[in-house]
């Protein structure tokens, strides 16, 4: 892979790479939709992602090509950049963007991308590409800063820069992510504890609907609201920030405030959710993957039927998997609506599975899923 890339960086730029970086792409094992609820999630970087090549210039510029898009782009030397467009190169200007703001004067830079993340896929390749960004300058220039640092700068971007309002999730996992580890991490806090997650006999299949997620923002937005709302209504007995301040035991002590239906099944999914979290960071703590693996399907069905945030194409896969005797557990990861679900699917097996999930998949839905198999890898490094 390397080897390619560098006769890539040299077609393009005339030169060879001075250095070269890469950073993972990640998926949420379980506890989704609670992140903004002041829930536990439990994420894990994957050996897909990202790399980048790159060598100074003393042309006053920085150069942005990637062996994924067309699109390359100049720029000269300034004290701030702004977005522009949708283009892909706007994420890692950002980072150019938001480490001159902390007083970081940019230097003529050449700079190659490469990844192997399914774009749109929900596995994180804008918070891949900003995180090796950050941690590329930051180590190539010597900035001293420290990894949340440079989480929290991308989250920055992410938010500001790119104007996506979305959690520290992704770019946190990505730069914390180690080998066969999982992170338990509270997305309002901060605080996380590294879980062993050595799957032993079996791989994480990853499985593309590549459905396009065109509903899940304005989905994503409702859900929100619809957990202030419940919030509201648990207020007027108990004083808490969070819904995940409850377990379900507490919960059930004071859910008969939510009088609406829909809200009410919005919580539960929550308070449970964040439940099953605490219940697979045991599980796998004490090696019990067949236990993980049914909380992986109770999360899914939650999600389905409590939350309503799957979709026909993400409930065809986690179907065909319960059915499949060679997958213990698998569920949608992301925010839902097309995107991705995962598995746990005993090793030897991958060819059989991807071909008679291709083949269920396209009778129920029309055209074919694409079908990844990735061990839960290393976060950012140089090579």
């Amino acid at each position: 892979m390397t080897s390619q890339l560098f006769e890539l960086f040299k077609h393009r730029y005339n030169k060879n790479p001075e250095n070269t970086y890469f950073a993972p792409g990640r998926v949420n094992l379980i506890g989704e939709h609670i992140d903004y609820n002041g829930g536990l999630v439990m994420p894990c970087a994957i050996t897909a992602g990202t790399w980048l090549l790159m060598a100074p210039n003393n042309d006053g510029l920085i150069r942005f090509a990637s062996a994924n898009f067309e699109e390359y782009k100049e720029f000269p030397l300034q004290q701030s950049y702004t977005k522009t467009d949708r283009e892909w190169y706007n994420y890692p200007l950002g980072i150019f963007n938001e480490l001159q703001n902390m007083d970081w004067k940019a230097k003529g830079l050449d700079l190659f991308y490469y990844g192997n993340i399914p774009i749109g896929s929900g596995l994180s390749s804008s918070a891949s590409i900003e995180v090796l960004t950050a941690f590329a300058l930051n180590d190539y220039h010597q900035l001293g800063h420290d990894q949340l640092t440079l989480v929290k700068l991308s989250k920055k971007v992410e938010n500001e820069f790119i104007g996506v309002n979305s959690g520290i999730m992704d770019q946190f996992a990505i730069a914390f992510g180690e080998k066969d580890k999982a992170l338990v991490l509270n997305c309002d806090s901060l605080k996380y504890k590294v879980i062993d997650c050595n799957l032993g006999d079996y791989v994480l299949a990853i499985i593309n609907t590549n459905k396009h997620r065109e509903l899940s923002e304005s989905k994503y937005n409702e859900r929100v609201e619809e957990c202030s709302q419940a919030l509201t209504a648990l207020r007027k007995e108990i004083s808490i920030n969070y819904l995940c301040e409850l377990n379900s035991e507490k919960f059930a002590l004071h859910s008969h405030l939510i009088t609406d239906e829909v809200i009410l099944k919005r919580a539960t999914h929550v308070v449970k959710e964040n439940d099953r979290v605490n219940l697979a960071a045991k599980a796998l703590n004490s090696g019990d993957l067949m236990a993980f693996g049914r909380l992986m399907y109770a999360s899914h069905q939650s999600l389905k039927e409590l939350y309503e945030v799957t979709g026909k194409e993400l409930d065809a896969v986690v179907d065909f998997c319960a059915s499949y005797p060679h997958v213990i557990g698998a569920r949608m990861t992301g925010a839902g609506f097309g995107g991705c679900a995962i598995a746990l699917l005993k090793k030897g097996y991958e060819e059989d599975f991807a071909k008679y999930l291709t083949d269920d998949y396209i009778a129920k839905i029309g055209y074919p899923a694409a079908i990844y198999i990735h061990d839960i890898g290393n976060g950012p490094t140089k090579l």
